[in-house]
């Protein structure tokens, strides 16, 4: 199955959601997918996480602004922003 941002499971999409409209922090999984540390997302996951993966990443591709993830200094930097 292709990425599809539509797939994303509801738990993530409002767990992203928080962490853009609002700075409240993710979950380590979708933290370490916001960093954009793959070894750490796989590591993180439970076997529901890894499978919605690439949906998560289309989301965040397609719908998040770059400025609040892609690497650590980035999700660091959108969290100490008021």
């Amino acid at each position: 199955m292709l990425p599809d941002k539509k797939l994303i499971e509801p738990r993530f999409k409002e767990s992203i959601e928080r962490y853009v409209n609002h700075k409240i922090p993710t979950g380590s999984f979708l933290e370490a997918v916001l960093c954009n540390n793959l070894k750490e997302s796989i590591g993180r996951a439970d076997f529901l996480s890894l499978d919605n993966l690439p949906h998560i990443v289309a989301y965040l591709y397609n719908d998040v602004p770059m400025e609040c993830w892609g690497s650590p200094d980035k999700v660091n930097k959108w969290l100490e922003n008021d």
